[in-house]
């Protein structure tokens, strides 16, 4: 932390307090949701929709997540989740590596234009084109089919990690490439053996962010999809509202299920995702 290296002095102690105080708030306000969430699916309905609302259950079940499994198919839509959230991890890493180094160490015509023109993918709200796009797959005949879901989450993945990874490409000297190409290495072999071991930290923060944002992903998920066997994480988290009811204290356990994953991968990269977002939006 930057902040844990200042030392305060009595005339900024006043600015201490409140910086001190403002962070608590934060972390309150943004952690408070989650507890709320995992609290709710540890209640028996009753104790959920009591007049007195408690932040602890007054008394602890574990029912709601056998019933979440058990009732849904909740245990398919992770596993669809997880097969759609890693291709799209693994492909646009792939792509925005080749894509990044092509950009950052190659000259040709029209680079800055095709620069410019990704950025502006990037900056293209995806609802904008649902429809064209929803046409698009439809005569591909990829509808109610996981490569609808690979194809339209790559392409708005890729821009922003080509940015990413092309900020690191740009602050690695030509000169280590140059002197593996001398002790014989190709173009390819410079790039696998010398370059990209070096990108580690933009790597993962590149995969951070396209695992996430597929994870997250329910619009065109819900679009595209219309079979309940290829449903995703949050278009699954949909089925749990009824007609008329709405299953909270089960709706509740499998959104403590949904935040797990990215928990997880988010905590072992974190150092990466740091590291990888702070350079790579400086360099170049």
């Amino acid at each position: 932390m930057i902040m844990a290296n200042v030392r305060f002095t009595k005339r900024n102690i006043p600015a201490a307090i409140l910086i001190y105080v403002a962070a608590i708030v934060i972390f309150l306000v943004s952690v408070f949701p989650f507890f709320w969430m995992l609290s709710t699916s540890l209640k028996l309905p009753e104790d959920t929709f009591a007049s007195v609302p408690r932040l602890i259950p007054p008394r602890f079940t574990l029912e709601n997540y056998k019933r979440a499994f058990s009732e849904t198919l909740l245990s398919r839509y992770f596993l669809n989740s997880i097969y759609v959230a890693s291709v799209v991890t693994l492909v646009g890493v792939i792509l925005s590596a080749l894509g990044a180094y092509g950009f950052s160490r190659f000259r040709f015509p029209g680079r800055n234009f095709f620069l410019l023109f990704i950025l502006c993918i990037q900056m293209l709200p995806s609802v904008v084109i649902i429809i064209p796009l929803f046409i698009v797959m439809r005569n591909m005949g990829l509808l109610n089919n996981h490569c609808s879901l690979l194809v339209s989450y790559s392409t708005f993945t890729l821009p922003l990690c080509i940015w990413m990874l092309k900020g690191f490409f740009d602050g690695i000297p030509r000169e280590l490439e140059e002197a593996a190409m001398i002790d014989g290495c190709s173009v390819g072999s410079a790039f696998f053996k010398v370059i990209l071991p070096l990108t580690l930290p933009g790597i993962a923060a590149s995969g951070i962010y396209a695992f996430i944002g597929a994870w997250n992903e329910f619009v065109f998920a819900m679009t595209f999809l219309n079979t309940n066997e290829l449903y995703t994480m949050p278009v699954g988290l949909n089925t749990f509202f009824g007609q008329f009811t709405v299953e909270w204290n089960q709706l509740m356990a499998a959104s403590v299920f949904f935040t797990i994953p990215s928990l997880i991968f988010f905590m072992l990269v974190r150092k990466y995702l740091a590291m990888g977002m702070m350079s790579g939006s400086v360099k170049g």
